[in-house]
């Protein structure tokens, strides 16, 4: 049985220690900050009446979130409960969208295509064969390819309605700037790897009780040393492992985010912290705005966002367990916006609600709070140097940001802890 430090408790931070209990390690977790979840966390705001519990941004799981789905059910959460599984729907506030049906996911696709009001016969066939090439293709393309050059043939109204959303919601970068490679694997896991896999799994629950909170329980009951609140000064390499705190260890895990990680290991391994401390950031902010007796026609809107419109969905949080009439308007690819700062960001979501959403909101909105995540996920940019999991003998990097298939996303961090997991035993 080998000592493990896992230093950070975000999603990748704790799958890593749940995998390392359940392999017989010796498992402890450091986490600086009191709350565990890391960027998808739980925050709670005094409001009249007690504490109101939000979270500090939007995240939409889908079907095929396997082992972010496996891992949940592994610290006692049921996804059927703590989530919303629906089909994948693509609605606007007047009713139109994609939505896919359910069933094989090719042919539900094919419907939901053929189906969607607002786009003509061109463009439909238009997007049916651009789908059709990359599948035979293999999902895969030049890697210095952007998304908006792979989807240039396509029609104004898909790459405006479709597209653009999809991209910038799973990649959180302007389809100008974002990888056509890691955008592909995204369509290929979501809408063509098996039935159910694109369905939409919206969270119920606050971030904190989807997975962070069940699963440092979890940690609890299995013996894990739990060190919340602890900052991790400097990590040294031992000949017989690593020391932390004066604590000897035979292998850590970094679960940091990746500026912090590159701090970590820019002695022990410069090349790999030179890597890390490259990456760039794209925020994400959250206007979360209350009004009276509202009650959206679906959980998740999605709106029309342009240079005067900032957001490009709405979630009704009363749909979702939360308070009735709580909104919460999503701005992803927003440094823009953060330039414009808070104010401007705020009165302009507003105004987009009003012209969105009028007929929809009974009374007034107010806005309620704005979260903004600065360093939300890095720039998934074309041809981009992530860096690898594995730093130096016994010392492993996890997180959304390390060398991956994937986007910044939940899927990605867990996946990366459970392969840096498997890597201890080999």
């Amino acid at each position: 049985m080998a000592t493990l430090a896992v230093i950070g408790a975000g999603w990748a931070g704790l799958a890593a220690a749940v995998e390392a209990c359940r392999a017989g390690h010796a498992v402890t977790l450091f986490e600086l900050a009191a709350v565990p979840g890391g960027r998808a966390r739980e925050v709670r705001l005094p409001h009249p009446g007690g504490e109101l519990a939000l979270d500090n941004g939007q995240h939409i799981l889908i079907g095929a979130y396997t082992q972010t789905l496996r891992m949940m059910r592994q610290v006692g959460v049921d996804p059927d409960v703590a989530l919303l599984r629906t089909p994948l729907r693509l609605t606007e506030p007047g009713g139109r969208g994609l939505h896919l049906p359910p069933g094989a996911p090719t042919t539900a696709f094919v419907r939901a295509v053929l189906g969607r009001a607002g786009w003509s016969w061109r463009e439909r066939l238009g997007l049916l064969a651009a789908a059709t090439g990359w599948m035979l293709r293999g999902f895969r393309c030049d890697p210095a390819l952007s998304v908006a050059a792979l989807t240039a043939s396509l029609g104004p109204a898909v790459r405006a309605d479709l597209i653009e959303p999809l991209c910038v919601a799973a990649l959180n970068t302007p389809a100008a700037e974002a990888s056509a490679t890691v955008f592909l694997r995204v369509l290929k896991d979501a809408l063509f790897s098996g039935p159910g896999s694109a369905d939409l799994l919206l969270p119920c629950v606050t971030l904190g009780a989807l997975f962070p909170q069940p699963a440092l329980a979890w940690l609890r009951s299995a013996g894990a040393d739990l060190r919340l609140g602890t900052r991790v000064a400097a990590l040294e390499a031992r000949d017989d492992g690593w020391s932390i705190e004066g604590h000897r260890f035979d292998q850590v895990i970094l679960a940091t985010p990746p500026a912090e990680s590159a701090r970590l290991t820019a002695t022990l391994a410069p090349d790999w912290s030179a890597s890390a401390a490259a990456l760039r950031y794209e925020p994400i902010v959250t206007v979360y705005a209350s009004c009276s007796g509202a009650k959206l026609p679906e959980a998740m809107l999605a709106l029309r966002c342009d240079a005067s419109a900032p957001a490009q969905f709405v979630f009704d949080r009363g749909r979702l367990g939360g308070p009735a009439g709580l909104l919460a308007f999503v701005i992803s690819g927003a440094a823009p916006w953060v330039e414009r700062g808070s104010a401007a960001t705020v009165s302009a979501t507003l105004a987009q609600a009003r012209r969105e959403l009028a007929g929809l909101l009974p009374a007034p909105l107010e806005p309620l709070q704005t979260i903004t995540e600065k360093r939300a996920t890095f720039r998934c940019t074309p041809a981009l140097r992530r860096p690898p999991m594995r730093i130096a003998a016994g010392l492993l990097a996890v997180g959304d940001h390390v060398d991956g298939p994937y986007p910044a996303t939940l899927e990605g961090a867990v996946r990366s802890a459970v392969d840096a997991v498997r890597t201890l035993a080999h």
